[in-house]
């Protein structure tokens, strides 16, 4: 460990949730931000469906509604629903330009990808909206989550070239479930890229898979044969 890096460590951090100085008995190993304690705030054990990453009341590799009308892609992973403490960190990330926070929220996302694969795909921006944000949070969870995987002797590579997004849509918040697929059709090309039989897309929140199912469209038609999901929350089911 570097010199600069050891007498960081032995300085005393707050911690950036509860504002708590962190204590070595309370430190966490990966996280630099958050105390022991608040790190366990962000992590949901609740089980889920394994396809399409909704709760449930036991762990189940399909749920009714994923029998019934099954998402494109194979397996979503997720840190938890989007909510608090979790919600605000996103947003934090996404709108206020914290591209920071990627690097601990995809420390929080690893742990609970248990099949991780070589190849991730961001989900695109259109390149305005990439313009005047200055940086596509997927693109930053997924460097991310390569850099973690690397560091474990994991080969993992994250193809930024795979998709274009062609049509400039509206954000996605606040319209319903048919309103967003009606938003992303033929939203995206896929580009003549070589691409490995099991890829994940990764994305920051998943509401209703709008956005994900015209990728995996086309990612099947290009002859990928498992799609995982890799994002930091999903949108539970509303009451």
């Amino acid at each position: 460990m570097k010199l600069l890096e050891r007498i960081k460590r032995s300085l005393p951090r707050q911690c950036h949730l509860c504002r708590l100085t962190i204590t070595p008995q309370d430190a966490h190993p990966f996280h630099n931000l958050w105390c022991q304690h608040c790190v366990e705030r962000f992590i949901d054990t609740t089980p889920r469906c394994q396809r399409c990453g909704l709760k449930t009341v036991t762990r189940v590799e399909q749920c009714g509604q994923c029998l019934s009308q099954p998402p494109k892609w194979d397996r979503l992973y997720c840190i938890n629903d989007y909510q608090a403490p979790l919600k605000g960190y996103i947003q934090k990330l996404k709108y206020r330009r914290q591209f920071w926070l990627a690097s601990d929220l995809a420390l929080l996302l690893a742990p609970m990808i248990t099949e991780p694969c070589h190849e991730l795909i961001p989900v695109p921006l259109h390149w305005r909206r990439h313009w005047s944000r200055g940086f596509n949070q997927s693109a930053e969870l997924a460097q991310q989550l390569a850099s973690h995987w690397k560091k474990d002797q994991f080969n993992c590579q994250v193809n930024h070239g795979v998709f274009r997004r062609v049509k400039a849509t509206p954000q996605q918040k606040g319209l319903t479930k048919i309103e967003r697929r009606r938003n992303t059709k033929r939203a995206f090309q896929l580009r003549n890229t070589p691409l490995t039989q099991h890829v994940a897309l990764v994305d920051d929140v998943v509401t209703t898979g709008s956005t994900l199912d015209p990728l995996c469209v086309l990612l099947r038609k290009a002859g990928v044969k498992r799609i995982d999901v890799y994002c930091l929350s999903r949108t539970p089911t509303p009451n």
